[in-house]
């Protein structure tokens, strides 16, 4: 069956501009142009468009979509199985909060007894399962299962005041690190109050601290893309400031 970019998009639940916006970057082109200069897309191009959907859903940008669906070696199949696991893991992470909500509903209307540790647990669990999906391998890697392990458990057992401590702490790191950032310095105040701050926010996860692991992980911050697109991502060159301020405030070369 084909469709014209109206019919593609009514079935789709997109609007014909992205699909022409689409069509313009290469992401999707049409299989043919008709005689009337129409657009016209058959089953492969639905296919196509599926995908792109998927991994819109799952927040990957166009540009790194088109990298990814324009690439020889794609493999729609894999991808499938991939975009589901991706799902089903998002799945989870819903069914976890969403059990939290409904326990803090029954205990709010009396029905049942919840501390204040089981509020936050939904929290920290899902921040524990995106660690290890985005950072574990690297992390066991470089540190080992036990101190990842430790780090884990750790994060677990926060009280409530320990956990409010310490997304206060990172929400001021992140605004004296901006700060920091626009001095140019990284041996200045602001950019030491930043590494003091990191240091701090770290102790909040690792069983034990030193310098020479702070300042290594400053380092994979700049070496490893998905840290870097995660600091620079407010203001390019922020990870390597960071780093750099780190080095310095640990002293370790």
């Amino acid at each position: 069956m084909e469709y014209t970019v109206q019919k593609l998009g009514k079935l789709a639940g997109v609007s014909t501009r992205t699909l022409r916006y689409y069509d313009e970057i290469g992401i999707l082109k049409p299989a043919r142009i008709n005689s009337s200069g129409y657009r016209i897309y058959g089953q492969k191009e639905v296919d196509r468009l599926q995908q792109i959907l998927f991994y819109r859903e799952l927040g990957v940008s166009l540009e790194d979509i088109q990298k990814v669906v324009t690439d020889p070696s794609f493999d729609g199949a894999s991808a499938l199985k991939e975009h589901r696991e991706k799902l089903l893991e998002k799945r989870a992470q819903l069914d976890l909060l969403i059990a939290n909500v409904e326990k803090t509903i029954n205990h709010s209307e009396g029905r049942i007894s919840m501390s204040n540790k089981e509020k936050f647990e939904g929290f920290k669990k899902k921040m524990i399962e995106d660690n290890e999906k985005q950072y574990g391998n690297e992390a066991r890697e470089k540190y080992g299962n036990e101190s990842v392990d430790q780090s884990n458990a750790k994060l677990m057992n926060m009280t409530e005041e320990q956990y409010k401590e310490v997304t206060g702490l990172e929400k001021q790191l992140k605004e004296t690190l901006a700060q920091a950032f626009a001095t140019g310095d990284p041996a200045g105040p602001l950019a030491q109050k930043a590494a003091q701050l990191h240091k701090e926010w770290l102790c909040y996860f690792w069983s034990q601290y030193s310098k020479e692991a702070h300042a290594g992980l400053a380092q994979m911050y700049v070496d490893d893309e998905r840290f870097k697109a995660n600091y620079d991502k407010e203001q390019p060159g922020t990870a390597e400031f960071l780093r750099d301020a780190i080095l310095i405030y640990t002293g370790v070369n």
